[in-house]
């Protein structure tokens, strides 16, 4: 499947929550569908996407928060998944799209390319909702369940290492902080 189906699945699931994510494809892919104030592309922080949207989910608990990971970037920043764990806020859905490729920046192998599975590893760490999920359809239903229960969930979404033509947001970062930071405080 197609991150860019994963995330088309699902925009209509997104205008009220606080929604981060990663920098390069994932960034680009979501601004294609329609930029809205609440979405907030990381870039330049790469392995930190899952530590913001903890960060915004313990400030805002009255506020849902979904981010959106890749292998690569949470590979980065494992200890990410064990302090998700210890504080468990249930105003968030972490997903990492898992391509098993750094696809944003040239392609080279996650481990999860050779077996390393990141939903065994959130389990693990006490994440505890952590799912995979192999089609759009079980994508969006995963989402959708998580948004339901409202308990911290990592969903896993094997895609496809494909992305867009090019890799940047028309959006100005500067902007894009102000227009996010003024809906959250909403």
């Amino acid at each position: 499947m197609l991150r860019i189906d994963c995330l088309r699945a699902i925009y209509n699931d997104l205008p009220d929550a606080l929604v981060v994510t990663i920098m390069g494809a994932t960034a680009a892919e979501l601004q294609s569908l329609g930029h809205r104030e609440n979405f907030f592309y990381l870039q330049h922080a790469m392995g930190l996407a899952s530590s913001l949207g903890l960060g915004l989910a313990l400030c805002k608990p009255d506020r849902q928060v979904i981010v959106f990971d890749g292998d690569g970037s949470i590979l980065m920043n494992l200890g990410g998944l064990t302090t998700l764990a210890r504080y468990a806020p249930k105003n968030l859905v972490h997903v990492v799209f898992d391509n098993e490729s750094l696809l944003s920046v040239g392609g080279f192998p996650t481990a999860t390319s050779t077996g390393s599975d990141i939903a065994g590893i959130a389990r693990a760490a006490g994440i505890p909702r952590s799912v995979s999920v192999n089609t759009v359809d079980e994508f969006a239903q995963a989402f959708r369940d998580a948004l339901a229960v409202r308990e911290l969930t990592t969903i896993v979404a094997k895609v496809e290492a494909k992305g867009p033509a090019v890799y940047v947001t028309d959006l100005a970062l500067l902007e894009n902080r102000f227009q996010f930071s003024r809906f959250a405080r909403r």
